[in-house]
């Protein structure tokens, strides 16, 4: 038998959902979201069609000890919602900066839900940075428009590599200064 340890990683508690640590009985639901094409598509991370394994290992990364990114769950099962509606993740860039990277299951999107969850992850500001950086895709407006609304300032143009689509995607840039916290 194998059982969940407890990871390092605060939950927060939001008014809709819950951001908590990712578990491996969140496979299934992950593997669901992630594997649709206009999730991967939007992001740099996530290949599609997905490898197999792949969620099993990034899950299993997600939670070890030496991890570079601290990744949530946005939980809505409280409030009788899915319990992986999305997930949220702060990479660490060094010790006091992070990137910002989310997103959420299409059928929420528009409803708010990523900027709620950016909100909870800046208000709690867990790892303590004094600066968050994001990227939105440039035909992704709708994260762009997160980002804007929730605070972040318009740094430029860049691109990053998308594992979906395998090429070099054009992208805004945003900062988010948090002080010294």
């Amino acid at each position: 038998m194998k059982l969940d340890t407890i990871v390092n990683q605060p939950t927060i508690e939001t008014s809709r959902f819950v951001l908590r640590p990712l578990r491996r009985l969140d496979q299934k639901l992950v593997e669901f979201y992630a594997g649709q094409k206009e999730v991967a598509y939007m992001t740099t991370s996530i290949a599609h069609p997905l490898p197999p394994g792949s969620t099993e290992l990034f899950i299993a990364r997600a939670r070890a000890e030496d991890r570079i990114e601290d990744v949530w769950a946005i939980d809505g099962s409280a409030s009788g919602k899915s319990e992986i509606m999305g997930m949220i993740g702060l990479k660490r860039l060094d010790s006091e900066v992070s990137e910002v990277g989310f997103w959420v299951a299409p059928e929420l999107w528009n409803t708010g839900i990523a900027s709620i969850a950016i909100r909870a992850l800046v208000a709690t500001n867990p790892l303590k940075n004094r600066a968050l950086f994001a990227s939105a895709f440039q035909d992704n407006p709708a994260s762009a428009r997160v980002l804007n609304n929730c605070g972040f300032l318009y740094l430029g143009d860049a691109e990053s590599f998308s594992l979906a689509r395998n090429v070099a995607v054009p992208t805004w840039t945003y900062s988010l200064n948090l002080g010294k916290k």
